[in-house]
Formats: C-alpha cells, sequence, structure tokens
C-alpha cells in the first residue's frame, strides 16, 4: 500500500470531509479529469490574462453583444426545456469537480461494461444543492418525466431515463444530433422507441453525484462510507504519476491506458469471434495497435499549473524506453540541441526544430508499416523503384535509397513569418520555410526531384536559378484542396522552390523567404534567440531528454488574426463556426455564430494587445516515457499587477 492509501484512511476518517478522487474513486478506474477545488481553478481564472482580456473596457461592445446573444439564444431556452436556472448551479461547485470512467465488469462480460460518474463537491453549499435538486425533481414530474427512484446503500438516488431523442432542441440547434430513431415494425410487432439509457442522481452531504450505473455509484458510496473496496490511488502507476505531476495541481487528468487499450481490444476481439477470415479486412485491432506503438502505453497524465511567472501545461506519455516502438519510437527524437539557430530572424511568429534521426524515423516506419500491412509496404518499395529507374536513366549510379533516404540527417526545422497581408489567403498561406537536416545537401536537393515527380511531371526537371553561388531550383505543383477549405476558396498551383545551404535543404513555396534564408549568414540583423524572455522560458520546458522545441509568438499572431477579422468579419465568423465541427466530422450548427461573434465590435489591436505574448512547447523523452509541456508566460506589462497569479 502506497502513501495515497495511508492518507487516505486519515481523510476518510474525518467527518464531513469528501475525499480527493485518488481516495474516493476505485482501483479499476480507466479514466479521471479533476478539478480538486474548483474555487481555487476560479479565481485563477479570475486573474489570468486571458479573463483580464476578456473583462477589459475596450472589449465592452464584443463581450455585451456575445453575452446578451448567448442569454437570449441558448440559456434561456435551454433552461425553459431543462425546466431549471442555471445561475442557481453556477455558485454549487465549491470543492472537488471530477468526470470518471470506471469498469462495472472487469470481464467485460456486462451489456454496459463501462461506467461514467460526474462528482460535484458544494462544501458548504449543500442545503442549496438540496434545495435545487428537489425543485428539479418536482419539475421533471410536473413535466410528465418518468423520474423513479432507487436506493443504493441506503442512499436514495432519482433515476430518469433518457435517449438520444431526449437532447434538448436549443442544443441540436447548435450542434445537430443524429435522426431521431424510431424503428420500423418488424412481423406486425409494434414499432421500438430509441434505446433508453438510465441517468442516476443523487447527493450524499455535499457531494453531488451522477452517473449511468448503479454498480459504478455503489463503488463511490462503499469508499465514502469508509469501506474496504481498493482505491485508485493504491495503484502503483497512478501513485507514480500522482507524485510527478498531480501534487498541487488545480487541474489533472489520468488514464490507465494499458486497462483502457485491452478492454478495447476484448470488445473488439468479441464481436468478430464469429466473423470469417477475410484476406482484405482491416489489420486486427491489437495487430495495428501494436505497430503503431500503443501497446506499449501504459498511463497518460496530464496537468495544469499557475504560479507567477505563466501558466505550465504537461502531457505525459507513460511508454517506457524498453518497451516503446512505432510512433512513440518517432516522438522520442535524439536528445540534442533543439533552441533557435543563429539564422532564425526575429520577426519568426512560429518556430520549430525537432531533432528526428530521418535514417532510424524511415526504418521504423518500413517495420510499422510490414506488421500493418505488407501490401502497404510493398507499394512503397514499387514507388521508391519506378523513381530509382526513371532517374538511372540520367544517372546510372543513382540509387535513391543511398541518395536520398542515406542522405536524411537529425534536424527538422520549420519557422513562420508574419502574413504579407490580412486578406483571408494570405492569412491563410503565411511566408514559411522548411529545413531537412543532411550530411550531404546537395545530393539531397538532387535526389528530391526524384520523389517530387510522382506530384508533378515537371519535377524531373525543376527551373535552375543561380543566388549567392547557391543552386536554387523550382518546381510548379498541382492544386491540393485543404481539409475544410470550402468550395469559395479553391486551392491554386503554387512553385515550390528549394536549395542546399548550411547542412539543410531549404524548401519555400515563397521565394523571397528562401533567398533571406540563403543570405543569413551575411545578415547583421536581430535572431529569434536574442528574443527577451525566450531562452528562460525555453528553460521551463526543456529536460536533459528535449529533442523538440517550439515557439509561438502569439502577439503576433493576433494581431494580424485581428486585422483579417476586421477586413473580412464574414468569412471569418463563418469559418470559425464550422471549423470544429467539421474537424470531428460532425454537422455544423444550425445557427450561424455571426451574430454572437461579431467582430466588427472588436477593439483596435493595441487597446488589447498587453494580454498577449508567446508561448514555448517542448517534447522530451527518459526512461519512464514521453513528456509534453507548454509554457506561456505572463505578458511584460501584466507582470506584478495585482490581478496576476499567485505561485501554487
Amino acid at each position: 500500500m502506497g502513501i495515497l492509501t495511508f492518507l487516505s484512511s486519515i481523510v476518510l476518517a474525518s467527518a464531513g470531509a469528501i475525499p480527493s478522487p485518488e481516495k474516493l474513486l476505485p482501483d479499476d478506474t480507466l479514466v479521471v479529469v479533476t478539478v480538486p477545488d474548483f474555487g481555487k481553478l476560479r479565481e485563477l481564472y479570475r486573474k489570468s490574462p486571458q479573463r483580464q482580456f476578456w473583462n477589459d473596457p475596450a472589449m465592452k461592445p464584443f463581450h455585451d453583444n456575445f453575452l446578451s446573444k448567448w442569454k437570449e439564444e441558448f440559456v434561456k431556452p435551454l433552461e425553459r426545456e431543462l425546466s431549471v436556472s442555471l445561475d442557481r448551479y453556477a455558485s454549487l461547485p465549491q470543492g472537488q469537480v471530477t468526470f470518471a470512467l470506471i469498469q462495472n465488469a472487469p470481464t467485460g462480460s456486462d451489456d454496459q461494461p463501462l461506467g461514467w460518474l460526474l462528482l460535484l463537491d458544494t462544501k458548504d453549499k449543500s442545503a442549496q444543492l438540496k434545495t435545487n435538486f428537489a425543485e428539479l425533481r418536482k419539475k421533471w414530474v410536473d413535466a410528465g418525466k418518468i423520474v423513479k427512484t432507487e436506493k443504493i446503500r441506503d442512499q436514495e438516488f432519482a433515476v430518469l431515463p433518457m435517449s438520444s431523442n431526449d437532447v434538448p432542441a436549443t442544443l441540436r440547434k447548435l450542434f445537430p444530433q443524429p435522426s431521431e430513431v424510431q424503428e420500423l415494425p418488424v412481423d406486425g410487432e409494434t414499432k421500438k422507441a430509441a434505446p433508453k439509457h438510465e441517468i442516476l442522481i443523487g447527493q450524499v452531504d455535499s457531494l453531488l453525484i451522477v452517473g449511468n450505473s448503479s454498480k459504478a455509484v455503489e463503488k463511490i458510496l462503499i469508499r465514502l462510507a469508509g469501506g474496504v473496496l481498493p482505491a485508485l490511488g493504491e495503484v502503483a502507476a497512478y501513485e507514480a504519476n500522482y507524485r510527478a505531476f498531480f501534487r498541487d495541481a488545480p487541474f489533472y487528468g489520468w488514464v490507465n491506458a494499458k486497462s483502457l487499450i485491452d478492454f478495447m481490444n476484448r470488445k473488439s476481439s468479441e464481436r468478430k469471434s464469429s466473423d470469417a477470415a477475410d484476406p482484405l479486412a482491416m489489420p486486427k485491432p491489437e495487430k495495428l495497435l501494436s505497430a503503431i506503438g500503443l501497446a506499449g502505453l501504459k498511463t497518460i497524465a496530464f496537468n495544469l499549473q499557475e504560479a507567477n511567472e505563466g501558466s505550465l501545461f504537461q502531457l505525459f506519455f507513460g511508454v517506457p524506453e524498453a518497451s516503446r516502438q512505432g510512433l512513440f519510437k518517432i516522438l522520442a527524437g535524439e536528445a540534442k540541441e533543439s533552441s533557435p539557430p543563429q539564422f532564425v530572424p526575429a520577426d519568426a511568429v512560429k518556430f520549430r526544430r525537432w531533432r528526428l534521426d530521418g535514417q532510424k524515423t524511415w526504418t521504423t516506419l518500413e517495420k510499422a508499416l510490414a506488421e500493418i500491412s505488407p501490401q502497404s509496404v510493398n507499394t512503397l518499395n514499387f514507388i521508391l523503384d519506378t523513381a530509382n529507374t526513371a532517374a538511372k536513366d540520367k544517372d546510372p549510379s543513382f540509387d535513391i535509397r543511398k541518395n536520398l533516404i542515406g542522405n536524411l540527417g537529425d534536424d527538422i526545422i520549420t519557422y513562420e513569418k508574419p502574413p504579407r497581408g490580412s486578406s483571408q489567403a494570405q492569412l491563410q498561406s503565411p511566408p514559411s520555410i522548411f529545413l531537412l537536416g543532411s550530411p550531404h545537401p546537395e545530393q539531397l536537393a538532387a535526389a528530391l526531384k526524384n520523389i517530387l515527380v510522382f506530384l508533378s511531371q515537371q519535377a524531373g526537371t525543376p527551373t535552375e536559378r543561380e543566388f549567392l553561388g547557391r543552386k536554387i531550383f523550382s518546381v510548379t505543383l498541382p492544386p491540393i484542396s485543404l481539409p475544410m477549405a470550402g468550395p469559395s476558396r479553391p486551392a491554386a498551383p503554387h512553385t515550390l522552390s528549394y536549395a542546399a545551404s548550411g547542412g539543410y535543404v531549404a524548401m519555400s513555396t515563397d521565394a523571397s523567404l528562401l533567398e533571406e534564408y540563403l543570405r543569413s549568414s551575411e545578415s547583421q540583423a536581430k535572431t529569434l534567440r536574442e528574443t527577451p524572455g525566450l531562452a528562460e522560458a525555453a528553460q521551463k520546458v526543456s529536460d536533459p531528454g528535449t529533442g523538440l522545441l517550439g515557439y509561438n509568438n502569439s502577439a503576433e499572431i493576433m494581431r494580424a488574426a485581428f486585422e483579417g477579422w476586421k477586413k473580412e468579419p464574414n468569412s471569418v465568423t463563418n469559418a470559425a463556426s464550422n471549423l470544429l465541427p467539421g474537424a470531428l466530422g460532425m454537422a455544423g450548427p444550425e445557427k450561424n455564430f455571426k451574430d454572437w461573434l461579431d467582430v466588427s465590435l472588436l477593439p483596435a489591436y493595441n487597446k488589447v494587445a498587453k494580454y498577449f505574448h508567446f508561448t514555448v512547447y517542448a517534447l522530451s523523452a527518459n526512461v519512464d516515457g514521453l513528456t509534453f509541456k507548454l509554457f506561456a508566460p505572463v505578458p511584460p506589462a501584466l507582470k506584478g499587477a495585482q490581478g496576476a497569479p499567485s505561485a501554487p
């Protein structure tokens, strides 16, 4: 038993205290996302730059318009449909707010093998919770809803039948749901309604418990009563992540990835156990997961930390080095220098450097493809052999694996500069450059044209020109439709230029940016690495095993966005309202957000620029796993202000 178990016995013995998630949830918890102290998180958010930006007087026209539309067109209709006043519930979260996914039946034989739980501690507002819940239950009954009562461990719970057809109309309008389920009658039977599920709602002291399963709820009640049911804090993997990431964090989450993946594999095997073998079928899930490296994943953990210096987000993938393969083996990269090189200009708004060994990565990808589908490896080899044969017509000594793959280095750099204008086309295609490290960049550049020929026939004979003693190759690539670009913005052909210089092959669709890179050794201009505060911020996210470092100049990115929104408000608001649903494969909202997010009401950017600064992020690896960190320093204009967050 670990230290969390010992602490659990002390807390459970304290009268009136609701245990923390690791002491309250059972040991078969698969997923937990929690705010241990909602009051503390609320206060941290109140002092954050984001909240200060939202409440700035210059934002009042936009702010008031949004809130007015939000309340009139969403909140009030939803309250009428649910028979609740949301304002009466807004102040209830005081202690922990926890969502969890647990196993109802470890064998997976139950018809509902997974249970979800929402736990909300109201602390000294338990009387208000009790009153609100009693009133809500009465309104449900008066509205004709079927509300049953079930006792679990002598605690009374309201049981509310629910189906997909019960989603409130207001939510349907915001994010349309699938069509209502209404099965047709079969052989004279009466038609069936949509399948129903039950939601249990109850209160124990100051804790509100909502769940979809009496089994899941019962496990919580046992822990609340001081029962000896094993707790999440007794799981060794959880305790290790708790010590490293969760202590004092105002917001964190954890996934028992190994158990969750095992569960999904088991359910998939049960569904397909009777299926006949199909040579053209997709690979078995367990084989696919193993090939891409997920089979070696033990846990996932994340947290958010706040301090005077800024906000730090961490995401940890528990993939031990000994079992690391596929995707995670690639992501780990090489623990080498990853700071911005001297040639990256100070006005770069985005930068990323990834110390990825190209040859090792290629070997790992080939191995993963072979495990997933031997046919895919054959296709890849066919492409390489075809390109190799075509190249040998001009150079009999050419060998694509030697000249292309053999010349891949261990350094990949990209950086982006501000858009050259404020039109939507310019905002969507800012000047950017891609640099591929190589021990022999001239050979790699020459070999690229034999691969690019698969995108454009002209690539085999690219346009050549001299610039400062370097040879620049240019090839026109065909239009490529961008995801979610929409029919009104068809992709256009573009010219890719590339050249070898300084140990890299530099590629860009912006010829002037490529030329700027080629003459960077002669430039006396300031560089990105001289940005005030960048080195200190990078130390917040860097570890000895860091192989990737990135930077985003949020201040300049938002400046360009503000200018674009002001110039073309209709296209921006329409795109924003459909971007997320489209990315998730869902239908777009029926309601156009233009009336809610009226960007024409935004102030001039210089009035709110003080709330934006930059962010840095890094990916590192050690023997236990991979860690992604993102740090957002407090903007200089807000440092020392009364609203600055205090150290955790």
